[in-house]
This record gives structure tokens, C-alpha cells and sequence, in this order.
């Protein structure tokens, strides 16, 4: 269970992540075409601004959906560092899912609550180390395992 949502986590954080950079690259283009500035802003600016943005942006999810893929090929749970970015990334989707809900719609709100979850879900699914498979049961008695 713990390895399918943190595959299908990662494949969404993915497709999320070339999805926004897709929409900051067209925004970048469309500033840069109609000479748009925003307080007396440079119109390059913005646009480079916004190029910028979606290397951000692409970095942090795709990095979100590497460590996420590497733990579910290891099958081991995330380290510190992993966890860290991993939290900021549930965090920034509670967050954005509910300020979606207002200005986009709940499609988009329902969205960032599933991959909420998911994030969530595949850190709570290495909560105990996992045990290795070739270790026999222990027995009821409390004695030494039997060996064959």
C-alpha cells in the first residue's frame, strides 16, 4: 500500500510540476509580448521573473517526486532530509487547496487535498521499520525461533 501511493504520488507531483511550469513559461511569454509591467515593473523582468519561477518550481516538486520514487524502489523509509521536503510539500498543498477553492474551484481544491493525502500517506506508511522477510516468526512462548 505504501509503495503504490508513493508511486502514484510521485507520478502526480510530476505531472503537477511540468503542468506549472507549462503555465509559468506561458505567462513569462505573454508578459513579454504585450509589454505588461505591473507598478512600473520591466516587462522583462517579469517575464525572466517568471522563467525563473518555473525552474523553482520544477526543481522542488520534481525532487518531491524523485525522493518519493527512490523510497518506493527501496521500499525504506525517507530520511531527514527527505522528510523535511516532503512535509513542506503537504504543507504547500493544504495551503494552496484551500486557497484554490475560492478563486479556482473545488475541482482544483479536490486535486491538492488528493495529493495532499498521498504525500501524507506515504509518510505515515514507514512509521515502524519495516522487517526483514527472511526472519522467521518469533514464537508465542516468548522462547528462541525455531530453525529448520
Amino acid at each position: 500500500m505504501r509503495r503504490a501511493a508513493a508511486v502514484v504520488a510521485a507520478i502526480l507531483l510530476f505531472v503537477e510540476a511540468v503542468g506549472l511550469v507549462i503555465v509559468n513559461v506561458v505567462l513569462g511569454k505573454v508578459a513579454k509580448a504585450q509589454s505588461m509591467s505591473l507598478d512600473g515593473i520591466d516587462p522583462d523582468v517579469m517575464s525572466t521573473s517568471s522563467y525563473v519561477l518555473a525552474g523553482v518550481v520544477f526543481l522542488y516538486l520534481g525532487g518531491c517526486a524523485l525522493v518519493l520514487l527512490v523510497s518506493a524502489i527501496r521500499n525504506r523509509p525517507h530520511g531527514r532530509f527527505a522528510r523535511v521536503l516532503l512535509i513542506s510539500a503537504a504543507v504547500l498543498h493544504a495551503v494552496l487547496g484551500a486557497l484554490t477553492v475560492g478563486m479556482v474551484g473545488w475541482e482544483a481544491f479536490a486535486f491538492m487535498m488528493v495529493m495532499f493525502a498521498l504525500i501524507v500517506l506515504s509518510l505515515m506508511g514507514y512509521e515502524g521499520r519495516p522487517e526483514p522477510e527472511d526472519t522467521p516468526p518469533a514464537p508465542a512462548n516468548g522462547g528462541e525461533p525455531q530453525t529448520a
